[in-house]
């Protein structure tokens, strides 16, 4: 059970309570985000004693996931936000997922909002490769949603582990895709219930979220994607970047034109580490990248 947290002070307890009361027994670690809040004292005072590994920086989401599964030696790892609650049998209802589909490499939770709405039970792939949450219950997914899911630790290994430069976003949805092309399945688990405090570590539709979304959006598809796919939305990308600015003051962040220049020029610099990716994941692929965006994309 890994849970990453940055500056937890006011929700980590929760989560800490919450998978105490699990009627499975499990290992807990978290990775304390080089919180500078008082998080550390909270969780070394915690009456469940987690295991600590505490980063020297801030690595985001993805880069302590990465951290985590260099120190896991269990057959199954959880990944679970720290403003996210699991009921007592989550972690039972997620095991026994992956026990029924021996062909499936992770498991997700169905994910509440505080109000009770639905926020998650895994993730689709758009027709252009974005990653949407799926909130209908019987729907088959194509991914995850990383904040509350389980994983077979070897197969997460093989299949190239987590993109720690990823920071935060689309590290999921990337997990997933490089365990399709492994050959491996997702499943949801409609039972696993958790509920999640969305948006308490980073604010959604800020600025710093849309560079990070649209950023690890194009990554992902220049690791995964079809070439074709990946040249078409990235040059689709960087034409609307360079139209912006002739059509006015846009509302959304997303579409500011100095956003969209950051993530161009980050791309740019990524590119080389990410074409040698795209070439190490092509070497552990059993399936073709076209095969599983024609079975998935716009599904």
């Amino acid at each position: 059970m890994v849970v990453v947290t940055w500056r937890g002070v006011g929700h980590v307890t929760a989560c800490l309570d919450a998978l105490a009361a699990q009627d499975r027994p499990h290992r807990t670690l978290v990775i304390d985000n080089a919180s500078d809040d008082g998080t550390a004292a909270l969780l070394a005072s915690h009456p469940s004693a987690p295991e600590v590994v505490r980063t020297r920086r801030n690595t985001g989401y993805a880069g302590a996931m990465a951290t985590a599964l260099s120190v896991v030696d269990t057959p199954y790892t959880a990944w679970l936000n720290d403003d996210a609650e699991p009921a007592p049998g989550w972690l039972g209802a997620l095991e026994d997922s992956l026990e029924k589909a021996p062909t499936a490499a992770a498991a997700g939770s169905w994910m509440e909002l505080p109000d009770g709405s639905p926020q998650s039970l895994g993730v689709r792939l758009s027709g252009d490769g974005h990653g949407v949450d799926v909130i209908e219950e019987r729907a088959e997914v194509f991914g995850f949603c990383g904040g509350a899911v389980l994983l077979r630790t070897d197969v997460l290994r093989a299949a190239g582990g987590v993109p720690a430069d990823f920071f935060c976003y689309y590290e999921d949805t990337d997990t997933a895709w490089r365990l399709r092309l492994a050959g491996w399945d997702v499943v949801s688990a409609p039972d696993a219930h958790v509920v999640h405090r969305h948006g308490v570590s980073t604010a959604p539709g800020s600025p710093l979220f849309h560079r990070w979304n649209e950023r690890n959006r194009l990554l992902m598809l220049l690791r995964c994607a079809p070439g074709r796919i990946a040249a078409r939305e990235l040059v689709k990308f960087a034409v609307l970047t360079l139209v912006l600015p002739l059509r006015g003051k846009p509302a959304a962040a997303n579409f500011r034109f100095g956003l969209r220049s950051q993530v161009l020029a980050e791309l740019l610099v990524r590119l080389p580490g990410t074409l040698r990716a795209r070439r190490r994941i092509e070497r552990i692929a059993l399936i073709s990248r076209e095969t599983v965006w024609d079975a998935w994309a716009g599904v």
